[in-house]
């Protein structure tokens, strides 16, 4: 079997391991890459003498490929895509899959219309300790969803063309999405910027899903220390994923409340606390990135829906901009629209990401914030 013939877009923070996975693939066959700084191109081409260096998109689409990954800057991903489509290849988008509703909507009916795979690198994903807590969830072991609490903060690389949720939210949206899968109601999301007040390193975002389960991210560029942690509580059982602990990333605990069962002992909040055991399931070892190349050429070859399809990609570039607008807003809720469009698509077509709570001023990003009314 032959391998599939893959072009990488960019050589800087995350192009060189794109390639890495591509070469080591038995699937996949790093062929090229493309970027516009000379020395970047250089010292690839060191570490992998094989690959044909190319300066612009242009040279890249004239060298016979199957595939193009593009690890870009967000506001580049999406005319990169569109043209890669035009031209007849598949497509592996970093994320997130573009800079607006609008763009990721283009995308996917695109790739749908030339037949083509694309796909969007939600690396997480396909990591086995994500993977455990879809099967855990889906199975019923923690019993109903009470909330999930993300966390995921660090010193971090401030950019300079998005914000701190366009930049970290991306990850945990993505995860909540297939977990839950489940519609979200609203958002609201609150924030600053400290180095650029136009641009906002530390924000708390909020999603509603329906009256008894929310799910809130905690995002941050300035925190001293490192932390990346979720937990999805239940009625009967919790769980807690700390991707910074590699011998128990998850363990699962039984302890909780026990409400009363009659409508007089929840009037009197009778509560009983429970306190069980800890389990860690054991994971197996295995690099998410390896797993997401070579399903990625799966999808090429079966003709198969990625699992993190441009239909999943646009549903987190639909709740990053709607959590946009309410950052704008001072944190006023934003209502989504659930509407389902022809290719089963939830997208948002009410005011572009959704509805504003109209008793909510917009403020310029970085401006001072007053207090925001909740409904």
């Amino acid at each position: 079997m032959n391998r599939l013939k893959v072009g990488v877009v960019g050589a800087g923070y995350w192009g060189p391991n794109l390639v890495r996975n591509f070469s080591i693939c038995p699937q996949t066959e790093a062929f090229a890459v493309c970027d516009a700084n000379p020395a970047r191109l250089e010292s690839i081409g060191r570490s992998y003498s094989g690959l044909v260096l190319v300066p612009s998109v242009d040279e890249l689409l004239a060298l016979p490929l199957d595939a193009v990954a593009i690890a870009t800057p967000v506001s580049t991903h999406f005319p990169i895509a569109q043209r890669c489509l035009e031209a007849g290849l598949h497509v592996l988008v970093e994320k997130p899959l573009a800079a607006s509703v609008t763009e990721a909507q283009a995308l996917v009916e695109l790739a749908a219309r030339h037949e083509r795979v694309l796909m969007v690198d939600h690396t997480y994903l396909f990591s086995n300790a994500v993977r455990l807590i879809e099967q855990i969830v889906a199975g019923g072991e923690l019993g109903e969803l009470y909330y999930v609490d993300s966390i995921r903060i660090n010193l971090g690389l401030f950019q300079h063309d998005i914000n701190v949720v366009w930049d970290l939210a991306p990850h945990d949206l993505s995860i909540v999405d297939h977990v839950l899968k489940r519609n979200p109601r609203s958002i609201s999301a609150w924030g600053c910027g400290h180095a650029d007040d136009n641009i906002e390193d530390m924000a708390y975002v909020n999603v509603d899903y329906d009256e008894r389960l929310m799910a809130s991210f905690h995002v941050n560029w300035l925190s001293p220390v490192k932390v990346r942690q979720m937990i999805f509580a239940g009625a009967r059982k919790s769980l807690i994923f700390n991707e910074l602990n590699p011998t128990e990333p998850i363990k699962v605990y039984d302890r909780g409340i026990e409400v009363g069962q009659s409508l007089d002992e929840r009037r009197k909040l009778m509560v009983n606390y429970r306190s069980g055991d800890v389990w860690s399931p054991h994971i197996e070892p295995g690099e998410p990135l390896q797993a997401a190349v070579g399903h990625f050429a799966q999808c090429i070859r079966e003709g198969m829906a990625p699992l993190s399809d441009g239909n999943l990609g646009l549903r987190v570039v639909r709740l990053m901009e709607a959590a946009t607008r309410s950052l704008k807003a001072q944190g006023g809720r934003v209502v989504l629209s659930n509407g389902v469009n022809s290719n089963g698509v939830l997208d948002a077509r009410a005011n572009g990401s959704g509805e504003l709570h109209p008793d909510r001023a917009r403020r310029p990003s970085g401006s001072k914030r007053g207090l925001a009314r909740v409904r």
